[in-house]
């Protein structure tokens, strides 16, 4: 099963300027809309609470799975959102088992780290707007030694590009 990480950056490698913060506050509607296409895809998403919380519903034709040990989200139907408070290498087991070929990760910080340092990520896309925050929530929350090579350059826009990375193993 192919798992990616999806994001959008700022030129200076922000995802937010604090946790409150979601990125469609700051991103571009062709950052938007490629979100929305690559998700719908691969129909499963795997994201934080905190990430979770940002947009706090679940999103037309892709089922999220929310890594929580505290919280549910009963008020949501299970196909749309479940709360999950197993290690993530168990979820992606259990995704692989069921027959799905691919999952994205959608965020936070430390979703992403966790992800990198079990050495569960094949790819990232990783979306490069043009703006600049100066300080705010860096892409990694932990230091990272992992190689990348470059698949391809997604044009969305003269001034918003998504490059796109495989994970050297």
């Amino acid at each position: 099963m192919k798992v990616s990480i999806i994001v959008s950056i700022t030129a200076d490698g922000f995802i937010a300027q604090n946790k409150e913060q979601s990125s469609l506050q700051w991103t571009s509607k062709e950052d938007t809309k490629f979100f929305v296409e690559y998700t719908k895809k691969v129909g499963v998403l795997i994201m934080g609470s905190t990430t979770f919380e940002t947009i706090n519903r679940p999103l037309p034709n892709r089922k999220i799975i929310v890594l929580t040990r505290s919280k549910k989200y009963d008020q949501f139907s299970p196909d749309q959102v479940v709360a999950e408070g197993r290690e993530i290498k168990e979820i992606i087991k259990e995704l692989e088992a069921s027959g799905q070929q691919e999952v994205a990760i959608t965020g936070g910080a430390s979703i992403y780290t966790q992800f990198m340092k079990e050495k569960l990520v094949d790819e990232l896309y990783l979306t490069i707007e043009p703006i600049v925050f100066g300080s705010g929530i860096k892409l990694f929350n932990e230091a990272l030694d992992q190689k990348l090579e470059l698949v391809e350059m997604i044009d969305l826009s003269g001034q918003t590009k998504v490059l796109h990375y495989k994970i050297i193993q």
